[in-house]
């Protein structure tokens, strides 16, 4: 079939990422003989650069992870809510919804620690190794896309009237970034710098200490002495950098930040919550990611603190025979699906519910429960939120969500601003609409990165960075940065299993994927969308399992093509947290045909742009050859894979 680029094969080393130069960097990494770990974290970096837009240190990053011979892991970094931060103190500030910006919004910086737990883990570079590239692009100056310029003429008032540090560095010359033009973030290359030196400085003291005393201990000379600290320098470089974070001065300055009154979505100036010793207590973490089983492939998500389950869930409600690939009847079946798993995202997911989540997952991915809910999906298109009750349990859905689906509270429409992370498609085709824009009471949206790996050893990552945006939170002025929003996704409501609540973690969209393929890790994708994740990786998934393969491997870049779709019949995970009952939202290259038959069976369909819809990344290893894969999406002209 036609693609707008080839499937990339090689054997060296792949690379997909959502920026050119994260790509490249990555690629750069694997060069000089780095693992895909080491080109994970460089490629993660870069993007906190070239994409702040999207994401940045202060965010989060769910990491899927699958080390050659070893067992697939997830690393969770998504911070906690902080102490402070109670429903009781949101609600007594007037609020029903936490904000969609400001500090209030702020949990617990988690990419940082997250990507330094993945190389201290499983890389092999040193933290100046991997930052360099960041440190390049932010001291000497990329050339931005157009759309950093174009967020931040969006934000410029809020910028030049009430947000200054922010203006600083994204208005230089009081005009925003342009095309063809360097951009630099000195602050941020600074921040870098003296994060290394004191690292550097920290480490050094620690491990000659410890190695003078293992040399001494075994009677060895001053070659050993050397040779011990070489041994641990890089380990002790990344917990000294870690500490710095927590505990030193970007710590101080992230604290000092929250503290500072800021105008937010709710039209007030409020301080957030985040202490130090919120900062110094939250470490990222590993976890066991939840799998299911589907004709011979396991899918790997993060657990119910993530939508990832969702996809997992889509899968299990599949009837064994399913319509024809691209059919109306095929759409129909996987947007009703997606209701249903929604649905039960919205009742159950969560970090402060009291369901151990292995045992919530157990009912949801059940047979006999999905058998029932399959059960449900009919011929014509549903309207309503029907969440089950997996495990007989009644479900808890927030009272904002009840009243948005019943039609008691506004629903989104076409163009609302602070509508959460947005799909490609220009308004009003998609009810969560454009690029991330501002309004008069400062509601902003942000949007997401992402990025896959695999290396020659058949290492394998999949990341989904996130938050920090340069809308959200106005730049740390001695850092270069922002806080993040994640907390916008709790719930300001008592008993939920997303209630805010302090030391848990706000559910987030962000859902990277690895595919096994009969126990052997074969395929990472993940794609940037905020609710729409999971419904256009589903439809990747299946355009990758069920057609035909192409040219020796998978046709990653053919089903990335493929025209995709997305419904909002939904409560939104983002500020003000709106639906569109019945909504379905596709590209105008899918077939007038299916169109029009989606429309008879009640589906409400907007048609978007013709590239409108996924914004995927992927790459694949077959285990039989060893040939490596990658695509990347064409949807906004910045995604690209490399390799060779």
């Amino acid at each position: 079939m036609f693609t707008t680029r080839p499937t990339l094969q090689g054997t060296f080393g792949m690379v997909s990422s959502t920026h050119w130069l994260a790509s490249q960097s990555a690629m750069a990494v694997l060069e000089d003989g780095g693992n895909a770990y080491d080109a994970a974290v460089a490629a993660g970096f870069v993007l906190h650069v070239v994409e702040p837009h999207l994401n940045g240190p202060a965010g989060e990053v769910p990491i899927l992870l699958a080390p050659a011979g070893g067992e697939v892991r997830v690393l969770c970094g998504q911070g906690v809510a902080p102490a402070g931060a109670t429903v009781a103190h949101y609600r007594g500030l007037g609020l029903d919804l936490v904000p969609g910006t400001g500090p209030l919004a702020a949990a617990v910086p988690g990419a940082f620690d997250a990507w330094m737990l993945l190389l201290r883990d499983h890389g092999t570079k040193s933290l100046a190794d991997v930052l360099k590239y960041a440190i390049g692009y932010a001291e000497d100056g990329h050339a931005p896309v157009e759309r950093v310029g174009e967020t931040v003429e969006t934000v410029r008032e809020l910028f030049e009237t009430e947000w200054a540090s922010s203006a600083e560095v994204y208005l230089p010359g009081g005009r925003p970034p342009r095309p063809g033009e360097l951009f630099r973030n000195p602050a941020l290359a600074a921040t870098w710098r003296r994060l290394l030196t004191e690292a550097a400085e920290e480490s050094r003291t620690a491990e000659e200490s410890r190695a003078a005393r293992e040399a001494g201990g075994a009677g060895g000379s001053g070659e050993r002495v050397a040779g011990a600290w070489a041994a641990g320098a890089r380990v002790a470089g990344i917990e000294a950098a870690r500490r710095i974070w927590r505990e030193g001065f970007i710590a101080e300055a992230l604290v000092r930040q929250a503290g500072r009154p800021t105008r937010d979505t709710s039209g007030e100036r409020h301080t957030g919550t985040l202490t130090a010793a919120d900062l110094a207590s939250w470490s990222a973490g590993y976890e066991t990611p939840a799998t299911y089983d589907w004709r011979g492939w396991t899918l790997c998500k993060a657990g119910p603190w993530s939508q990832g389950p969702v996809l997992l869930q889509q899968l299990a409600l599949l009837p064994p025979e399913l319509p024809r690939y691209g059919s109306a009847e095929y759409v129909h079946l996987l947007v009703e699906g997606c209701k249903l798993a929604m649905a039960d995202r919205e009742a159950w997911y969560g970090d402060a519910g009291g369901v151990p989540p292995a045992d919530l997952l157990s009912d949801l991915l059940s047979p006999e429960y999905n058998a029932g809910r399959r059960a449900l999906i009919g011929e014509r298109a549903s309207h309503g939120l029907r969440p089950g009750s997996p495990g007989g349990r009644t479900p808890l859905l927030a009272g904002h969500a009840r009243a948005v689906a019943a039609g008691e509270r506004t629903a989104v429409q076409p163009g609302a601003p602070g509508a959460g992370e947005p799909t490609v498609a220009e308004p009003p085709a998609s009810p969560v609409p454009g690029e991330p824009g501002v309004s008069a009471d400062g509601g902003t949206r942000g949007d997401t990165c992402h990025l896959d790996v695999v290396d020659r050893w058949g290492n394998m990552v999949s990341a989904t960075p996130s938050g920090g945006w340069l809308q959200s939170n106005p730049v740390v002025p001695e850092l270069g940065f922002p806080l993040g929003t994640r907390l916008q996704m709790a719930w300001l409501e008592e008993g939920l299993p997303n209630s805010l609540t302090p030391g848990r973690r706000p559910r987030t969209t962000l859902t990277p994927s690895l595919a096994l393929r009969d126990g052997v890790p074969v395929l990472a994708f993940g794609t940037p969308g905020g609710d729409q994740q999971d419904q256009w990786q589903l439809h990747f998934f299946l355009a990758v399992a069920l057609r035909a393969e192409v040219r020796g491997g998978l046709d990653l870049q053919g089903a990335i093509d493929a025209p995709n779709w997305h419904n909002d019949s939904f409560p939104g995970s983002f500020h003000p947290r709106g639906m569109r009952p019945g909504s379905v939202t596709v590209e105008s290259r899918t077939d007038p045909a299916v169109v029009a038959e989606l429309r008879r069976r009640g589906h409400d369909v907007q048609v978007g742009g013709a590239w409108s819809e996924g914004r995927l990344c992927a790459v694949a290893r077959d285990p039989r050859t060893g040939v490596l894969s990658a695509a990347a999406n064409p949807r906004g002209m910045q995604g690209y894979a490399v390799g060779r």
